[in-house]
This record gives C-alpha cells, sequence and structure tokens, in this order.
C-alpha cells in the first residue's frame, strides 16, 4: 500500500473537517442548463444536483438496476464509484456486495461526499467509505478494489493518464474497470448539452488500453441507447 495508502487515510479523515471547503476551481458546483455544463463557481446546491442526476429521463438513472446488474458485483466485492456526485450507485453497489464488502464512494467535492454519507446513515448503509480525492489520484489503497466503476465522468479528468494509473494501482490483478459515458458519432453534431464531451468510445478504449487495462467487452444493457458501458480488466500479472 505505501503511499497510496497513507494518502487514502489521510484524505479519509481531512474530509471530516472539509463541511465547509470551497469547492475546487476546475469542477462542476452547479447543475447544468439545457445549454451548457456546469464550471460555475457558486457554492454548490445538493437539492438541484439531486433533481438534475436522479430523474427519470435521465438514461443513467432509469436504466441504473441494469446498469449495475451488467457489472456482475457479487456480495463481498470491493467497489470504487469514481465521481460518485450525489451516491446513486454507491447506494446501489452498498446493496449488491452487501454487508461483507465495501464500496468506496469518491469525489473531489466535499460536500458530496458529505451527502453520500448523510443519505448512507438515513438508509442504514454501513458499507461505504466516502473518499476525498484528488485532480490526479483517486487516493486509493493498492491492489484492493474488485471493480471500478466511472459513470458519466471520465470525460472531464484533465488528467486522464494520472487518474487512470492511480485506478489501475488500486485494482487487484485481474480486477474490472467500468466505464460508461455518453458516445459521440464519427462525423456528427455534437449536442449543445453535451458540448463537454471531447471524443467518443473509441477515443476512450485506445487512451485506456494505452495506461496498461485491457478491453474486453461492450455489454448491451438494456435502457442505455446515448450512453455505452466498457469493460476493461487489470492484467493478472
Amino acid at each position: 500500500m505505501r503511499g497510496a495508502a497513507l494518502t487514502w487515510v489521510l484524505a479519509v479523515l481531512a474530509l471530516a473537517a472539509s463541511g465547509c471547503s470551497r469547492a475546487p476551481e476546475n469542477r462542476s458546483t452547479e447543475p447544468a442548463s439545457s445549454e451548457d455544463e456546469p464550471h460555475a463557481q457558486e457554492e454548490i446546491n445538493l437539492d438541484l444536483w439531486l433533481e438534475r442526476l436522479e430523474v427519470g429521463s435521465r438514461e443513467l438513472y432509469s436504466a441504473r438496476e441494469n446498469v449495475v446488474g451488467a457489472i456482475g458485483i457479487s456480495a463481498g466485492d470491493t467497489v470504487a464509484d469514481i465521481g460518485a456526485g450525489t451516491g446513486l450507485y454507491s447506494l446501489l453497489f452498498a446493496e449488491a456486495v452487501g454487508p461483507e464488502g465495501r464500496v468506496f464512494a469518491e469525489d473531489i467535492e466535499p460536500l458530496f461526499l458529505d451527502l453520500i454519507n448523510r443519505r448512507a446513515e438515513d438508509a442504514g448503509v454501513n458499507n461505504i467509505t466516502a473518499v476525498y480525492g484528488r485532480e490526479t489520484d483517486v487516493t486509493l489503497p493498492d491492489r484492493v478494489v474488485d471493480f471500478v466503476f466511472i459513470a458519466d465522468t471520465y470525460h472531464y479528468f484533465d488528467d486522464r493518464e494520472a487518474v487512470m494509473t492511480s485506478i489501475l494501482r488500486a485494482l487487484k490483478p485481474g480486477g474490472s474497470l467500468i466505464i460508461v459515458d455518453y458516445d459521440l458519432e464519427p462525423g456528427a453534431e455534437k449536442p449543445s448539452e453535451k458540448s463537454h464531451v471531447r471524443f467518443g468510445k473509441a477515443g476512450v478504449i485506445s487512451e485506456i488500453e494505452f495506461v496498461g487495462f485491457e478491453f474486453v467487452e461492450e455489454p448491451d444493457v438494456e435502457g442505455l441507447e446515448e450512453n455505452y458501458m466498457i469493460r476493461f480488466e487489470k492484467p493478472a500479472s
């Protein structure tokens, strides 16, 4: 675990005192309008984020049960939800792994982590650990995670190689990385509400393979039409 483990422990401890922390300057702090994705400087409004992210018209919400089922999580597994946001999937993963499993809900916005902690407490869930990540490192210990899940977040990473390298370290050998994101059709005009998405599925696969992951499959998930799911593995040796 070496330095990464110490970093993770310190990050989790720092979270307890971070309730009044300012949001990172290059992180979204307000839900997007229909014309622009958020990169505002105003204090985060959790109610508006819940309304934006957990609504039936959003594929990642309406198809959430199918998405979780397609991952193949088992009781006792350890799952990292990277860019956990409001904790929607973290709570679903906590149910899937059961009391013997563990979910790391990682985000770089302390107020989201505070929200996840409160939602877990309200639901009587005690197998979620909120993790305060950094722009270049998810701050998880080495080789502890069975599944890493990144939904609607990969395209926000500024230093994707650094972030994905830290994820590669955190996964156990043979562990799975699941990416769910919006696809861009080659040559098609990009919708205004997806102006922040810089590349499509082929570009994502190429970048992640370059870091050292092996591409495995693209599962067909009922309910996902605008978004794709792709699975990678960390080499076993």
